[in-house]
């Protein structure tokens, strides 16, 4: 009996019921909260996809299905975007020419000979030089640019203006215009643009040929956008035809340890005699702040904006620039797993009467290759162009509902 007592538990005794233990059951509403968040969030992921796809998706099902060769389908319309109320000026056409003056010689002119003060040269430009402001698909962008005629032709780069629905040019006297892009070049990053204005300052070309290292130089523009506008640097030539590769092509440039920063693109780079003797393109820096550098900008010569400009008032291109007459925007991982496509140029705009065209690419095509070189964004194909010729023949390989197709494709003159 004793060890029958000891070995007695008393149901009371303890935290234990007869029927089970005291411990309230566990509460699954954090899972759930947890299941119920995760659904939302992949739900909105997957609207949000949809969203930011339907052009695409548009573009990609509104081609011809089946299996005939490119040749047979026809070309794609696309609808022009609206333009904003106040639309941009008609070019006139008109034939414009800039004179370079050279370097004056001592005797010559007593005014300059031994050149102007930094405020002589601000006073002599400001009038000349105007801000840029660009609206697009991707955004805004900002630039500067220089007055070539007084009848509303102005020159900038080409990386300013490029891709842009809208443009604005205000003015030093704080006059606002619409303005159309005449021309454009990639290879030189110059464009020409046109507002419907007379009565303007244009500026005086220098010969850059006459640059001599150590020669002083300003630069005026908007360096981080227009609230900053007007506004003067200066430093010295620190080289002469330097070659600087960029996206596959090299240009032949300035270099100048004038303090240059983004917006500055398209402004003057002016001599001691207030004579433009450059367009300003780029600096090298941004990404390389921890390695401390500093003073690296460069210009394109006088000598090739005056040639290209002329080109591009003239005909609206610059000859012998090489082009298989498409363009497009580079196909994101996200829409390449969401659609399951090729990476690749999605193609949204063919040149008419091109021989592209002419082969039957259209747009929402996507280009994978050229003669087996990946091509995945409009700079990857430039750089294959540049090394291109006129009249050359490159092996294209198409994507299109589902299928690749294999196209011949000749090398044209780009005309704008």
């Amino acid at each position: 009996m004793k060890n029958e007592n000891q070995n007695f538990r008393d149901p009371w005794d303890s935290d234990t019921y007869q029927t089970g233990s005291t411990e309230p059951p566990k509460s699954h509403k954090g899972l759930i909260a947890v299941l119920l968040i995760t659904v939302i969030f992949l739900a909105g992921i997957a609207s949000i996809l949809g969203i930011l796809n339907v052009k695409l998706f548009s573009a990609l099902n509104a081609q011809s299905p089946g299996d005939d060769p490119l040749s047979l389908y026809q070309d794609s319309e696309q609808t022009a975007p609206s333009t904003a109320s106040d639309p941009a000026p008609t070019v006139p056409g008109d034939s414009v020419t800039i004179e370079m003056i050279q370097y004056p010689q001592a005797g010559e002119d007593t005014n300059v000979s031994d050149g102007l003060s930094l405020n002589e040269i601000y006073t002599k430009n400001i009038d000349s030089v105007v801000s840029i402001s660009c609206t697009g698909a991707a955004g805004s962008s900002s630039g500067t640019g220089v007055v070539i005629a007084s009848n509303g032709y102005i020159v900038t780069n080409c990386h300013v203006v490029e891709n842009a629905r809208s443009i604005t040019v205000l003015l030093s006297d704080d006059c606002t215009f619409r303005a159309s892009v005449v021309g454009t070049d990639a290879t030189t990053d110059l464009a020409v643009i046109y507002v419907d204005a007379e009565d303007l300052t244009p500026a005086q070309f220098g010969n850059s040929d006459d640059l001599l290292v150590g020669d002083e130089v300003c630069a005026i523009g908007d360096p981080l956008g227009a609230e900053l506008r007007g506004t003067m640097t200066n430093g010295i030539v620190s080289a002469i035809n330097r070659d600087i590769t960029t996206q596959g092509r090299t240009m032949t440039l300035i270099q100048t340890n004038a303090a240059l920063n983004s917006g500055n693109s398209g402004g003057p780079l002016i001599n001691r005699y207030g004579h433009v003797i450059g367009i300003n393109t780029m600096k090298i820096g941004d990404n390389m702040s921890a390695a401390g550098v500093e003073g690296l900008g460069f210009a394109i010569p006088s000598t090739t904006v005056v040639d290209v400009v002329g080109q591009l008032i003239e005909q609206g291109y610059v000859s012998g620039r090489p082009s298989i007459g498409i363009s497009g925007e580079p196909l994101s991982a996200l829409y390449q797993y969401y659609y399951r496509l090729p990476s690749g140029l999605f193609i949204k705009e063919i040149t008419d009467g091109s021989n592209a065209a002419a082969q039957g690419l259209q747009a929402g095509d996507i280009l994978v290759s050229l003669n087996g070189v990946s091509i995945t964004s409009d700079e990857e194909l430039s750089t294959f162009l540049y090394g291109c010729k006129v009249g050359d023949t490159v092996e294209a390989v198409i994507y299109r509902n589902q299928k690749k197709y294999t196209v011949k494709l000749t090398v044209e003159e780009a005309k704008g």
